[in-house]
């Protein structure tokens, strides 16, 4: 198997940390680790099966060490790998809470959650029953069931593609082109930040892949009545070719496949939603119908599944 280096990973920072700056906080923060296990660097050498002159090496933030190679020193320390990669330090409060979480089965952590948003929910809680954000695949129904839902609201309906847009004063295309991902996430944030600071009463389209950013899922939680406007992998796929976008018809089965894996990886995160409305095998007009209803119920009993 090929070894991948720390070096073989993007280390020009956003935060302006370069390669550099990064070894160094990873030496220290093996050494201080292992000072905390009471370790010297000859019983982590002999334990983790990697010389002493290379943990000097990367003690000292000169060591472009393997991932393979750090996964043993990790294993060593008695340290998650993903403790020593992390970027910036985390607070022992932080850590004891990640493990008295980790105990908890995914009702509790659903409960915890819950206790957790009407304590200290984001600033922009106050106006989540009034702004409603609809996430989802493409072909779910967004755009189409938002329009109408704003209409018959007399509220704004906003994408958030746009807005990003504007943010960033170039297309889509261009932000990944010249940003990247992490670039695009950040005018992401952002954008996300301007609509539901400058809306109180909105219907907002969400991009699909945003659930995937934690922090700023989370904000999107906590500041709108999140819905999930679900459909079959086969809908979803039948309804972006009916809006004239036949690339997946290059390669269907593949397309297909990729779609289902996409669905399946963010259906989880799609499911932490204030409601689920699926639209399959339904005509627009009654989706919209069930959607209204839905939230009319979520209004008043304040969960929802549909």
């Amino acid at each position: 198997m090929d070894e991948v280096s720390i070096s073989g990973l993007n280390m020009e920072l956003d935060t302006g940390k370069t390669y550099g700056d990064y070894l160094l906080k990873l030496g220290e923060r093996v050494r201080r680790i292992r000072a905390q296990r009471g370790m010297t660097r000859k019983i982590l050498a002999r334990d983790s099966e990697v010389s002493e002159r290379y943990l000097a090496q990367l003690e000292m933030g000169r060591g472009n060490i393997s991932i393979n190679l750090l996964r043993q020193v990790a294993h060593a320390l008695a340290t998650p790998l993903a403790d020593l990669l992390q970027e910036e330090e985390v607070s022992v409060e932080m850590k004891l809470l990640h493990e008295f979480l980790m105990r908890l089965d995914q009702k509790q952590l659903q409960k915890v959650w819950d206790l957790l948003f009407v304590e200290f929910g984001s600033m922009h809680s106050q106006g989540k029953r009034e702004r409603i954000a609809l996430i989802g695949l493409r072909g779910g129904g967004k755009t189409t069931l938002g329009t109408l839902l704003a209409k018959r609201l007399n509220i704004p309906f906003i994408r958030l593609s746009q807005e990003i847009e504007h943010e960033a004063g170039t297309s889509m295309d261009e932000v990944f082109s010249l940003y990247g991902q992490p670039g695009y996430r950040r005018y992401e944030r952002r954008a996300l930040e301007t609509v539901v600071t400058k809306n109180k009463r909105a219907v907002i389209e969400i991009p699909g892949g945003l659930v995937t950013e934690p922090a700023t899922f989370e904000l999107l939680l906590s500041s709108c009545m999140v819905v999930w406007l679900m459909a079959s992998p086969e809908e979803h796929m039948a309804r972006v070719i009916a809006q004239g976008d036949y690339r997946p018809m290059d390669d269907n089965n593949e397309a297909m496949e990729d779609l289902r894996s996409i669905l399946q990886g963010r259906a989880p995160l799609y499911g932490k939603g204030d409601i689920i409305l699926s639209t399959s095998g339904q005509t627009v007009a009654q989706s919209l119908d069930a959607l209204s209803n839905a939230i009319e119920t979520h209004y008043s009993a304040g969960s929802g599944t549909a």
